[in-house]
């Protein structure tokens, strides 16, 4: 595999500006191919980028132009990830339901909250991080309860700062087991908020 865009369709027809939702809409099937295998880390994060600073619906059809379409989970249904040999990555402006189960597998799991919005008040987060660990990113603000969660022999680094969710932000309770990889959970390092203000400011 590699980072390359399929190529362009033949212009000529009508171009309409993005919008945000189309845009999520593309973020989603793009992390939904990737945990499928039909993309490497390498082509999403090249398009995971162009997706978020997509114009028009024109740069957006041609991200997703060599994938078949979504089969996934619709809008508040569980969402159900696994790392296998790879690992799996969510990131960008991703739809979040109530529940997550994540098998880390061998690769990992990695779960970046700092560009989603949701007006759940609580978030269930299954985990089996077995050998790959999980790792999850939460923004300022949002409050992680990992006190059920197994250590087992990887075990669990919540940092995160908040004792109760800000007014507007959900709780997002862990459980399961840590396994060999562990769990951490944190908010966004000093590189990461350079990077969303960047893209706030863009």
């Amino acid at each position: 595999m590699t980072a390359e865009l399929p190529e362009p369709a033949a212009p000529g027809s009508p171009v309409f500006r993005a919008s945000h939702a189309e845009r999520e809409a593309v973020v989603e099937r793009l992390q939904d191919a990737a945990a499928e295998g039909r993309l490497d880390f390498a082509e999403l994060d090249v398009r995971l980028e162009k997706a978020l600073n997509a114009k028009d619906q024109g740069e957006l059809s041609l991200l997703v132009a060599d994938l078949p379409p979504a089969a996934g989970a619709g809008p508040g249904e569980p969402l159900d990830l696994k790392g296998g040999m790879h690992g799996v990555v969510r990131t960008g402006a991703w739809k979040v339901p109530a529940l997550i189960t994540v098998n880390a597998g061998m690769g990992g799991a990695v779960l970046d909250f700092t560009r989603v919005s949701t007006r759940l008040p609580e978030v269930e987060i299954r985990v089996k991080a077995k050998t790959g660990g999980v790792k999850m990113i939460v923004p300022e603000g949002w409050a992680v309860d990992t006190d059920r969660v197994d250590p087992s022999m990887g075990g669990v680094r919540n940092r995160t700062t908040a004792g109760e969710p800000a007014p507007g932000t959900p709780l997002i309770r862990v459980t399961g087991s840590a396994g060999m990889g562990g769990v951490v959970v944190r908010h966004p390092n000093a590189w990461e908020r350079r990077k969303l203000k960047r893209e706030l400011e863009s």
